[in-house]
């Protein structure tokens, strides 16, 4: 007699406890990855048999494939504990039985049956680093560092990093208007400094998510865009791109100026030398002065990122 483990059945639901906000966690199954990150259940596309995109690779399985071992073992614990806990019962009710049918004899034999509580393993989810929401699909998740595919729709969102932290400038920008002049220069200059950086880890991250698609996927890797003439020339052989298609060269020209200024601010204390005439024909600047920078010319480029930023990413997701 058997009843309680036939009635288990040959499959088991487990719920995924999720963490305090909702989310829960998932490993990408390719063996060379196996990184962790964090999926919100209830926002994304929905839908039956829907893929998976690992953030950090861009591995594409079924979702189901995307277990972390901690939940595979808890899971496996709670089955377990059902499992033995029908047994128990089936035992228990075997030996009332025989208890019943032994109870009249001249020498009675007692069965009893004695077991421990059944357990279950328990596990909590990570802490992670960058909380996003996919502009495209909607899809709530969490990753180590800051880009990534969105595991729904596999949109990667460098753009999306890149345009907060725009957005963040131009409030740095409108700080530097109100402030006193010390203050208000080197807002405006560490506010250039941060546009150069922006664009460079946006540039880097899409050319490393995307290398496979260069002819040469370890020189794509190495593409820097603080020298945007370079990165230019770079993206062409590479990729077959070119970054400043529909741009008109005023603005291209105003973009290569400012990342001049920013080197001349990096390693010359902003004194302007011959290599920055060379390459900027600023007919402003003099050789041993400083260079100058106002708050409107680090806005006036902003627009102009924002275009390359968002040609670059549609042209390399093709």
């Amino acid at each position: 007699m058997t009843r309680h483990v036939k009635n288990l059945g040959n499959q088991f639901h487990v719920s995924l406890p999720q963490d305090e906000h909702g989310f829960l966690g998932r490993e990408c199954p390719h063996n060379e990855c196996q990184r962790y990150f964090k999926i919100k259940p209830g926002t994304g596309l929905t839908g039956d048999n829907l893929p998976c995109h690992c953030p950090y690779c861009g591995h594409v399985e079924p979702a189901d494939h995307f277990h972390t071992q901690s939940q595979i073992e808890y899971a496996t614990s709670v089955v377990a504990a059902q499992f033995q806990n029908a047994v128990v019962r089936d035992l228990k009710e075997m030996a009332n039985k025989f208890n019943r049918g032994s109870s009249n004899d001249l020498f009675s034999i007692k069965m009893r049956v004695r077991s421990t509580p059944a357990s279950t393993r328990t596990y909590c989810e990570l802490q992670l680093e960058t909380d996003v929401q996919c502009p495209r699909c909607t899809l709530e998740y969490s990753v180590f560092g800051v880009f990534g595919f969105c595991p729904d729709c596999g949109e990667h969102n460098s753009k999306q990093i890149f345009e907060k932290n725009l957005d963040i400038i131009d409030k740095m920008i409108a700080m530097a208007e109100s402030a006193d002049d010390d203050l208000a220069e080197k807002l405006v200059e560490n506010s250039l400094e941060d546009c150069v950086s922006a664009f460079d880890g946006f540039g880097r991250e899409l050319c490393r998510a995307y290398s496979s698609k260069s002819s040469d996927a370890e020189q794509a890797k190495k593409i820097s865009f603080q020298n945007l003439a370079a990165a230019r020339q770079k993206i062409s052989t590479l990729y077959a791109i070119d970054l400043t298609a529909g741009m008109p060269t005023t603005e291209w020209n105003d973009v290569l100026r400012a990342f001049q200024k920013r080197h001349l601010f990096a390693h010359k204390m902003g004194v302007v030398d011959k290599e920055y005439l060379d390459k900027t024909s600023d007919s402003n600047a003099i050789i041993g002065r400083k260079v100058q920078l106002e708050g409107n010319e680090v806005r006036t480029i902003l627009p102009t990122l924002r275009k390359l930023a968002a040609h670059f990413a549609s042209e390399i997701a093709r």
